[in-house]
């Protein structure tokens, strides 16, 4: 089971994912990146995912590229259980911007010039 929404309602789109994200879920966590739309700062919060295939890495990773060839900038808010993993098994969990509480995201989006 998962799901995904999208928060529009402050200054930073927050993308929120829960569950399971494997190849079945990874067209509604695009869904969720094209409705987050022409947002400059973005936030991926994978925060509650339990579960996380290559697939729905590849499109996390998509997202940031896309977000930063418009000139946006986003954060991803890593899940602290299980899911974590392939963050490190691929080392992205150094590569990719990332952030440790959706406080320290959105602090670090809103405070750059």
């Amino acid at each position: 089971m998962h799901s995904v929404t999208v928060d529009l309602s402050a200054a930073v789109a927050v993308v929120v994912a829960r569950g399971e994200l494997d190849a079945y879920s990874a067209p509604d966590l695009e869904a969720a990146f094209a409705d987050a739309g022409a947002e400059t700062r973005v936030v991926i919060d994978l925060d509650r995912v339990s579960f996380l295939d290559s697939t729905a890495l590849g499109a996390v990773v998509r997202a940031l590229r896309d977000i930063d060839e418009r000139g946006g900038r986003a954060l991803v808010l890593l899940p602290r259980g299980p899911a974590r993993r392939i963050f490190e098994i691929t080392a992205l969990d150094s590569a990719l911007p990332v952030a440790e509480s959706l406080a320290q995201a959105l602090r670090s989006l809103t405070t750059e010039a």
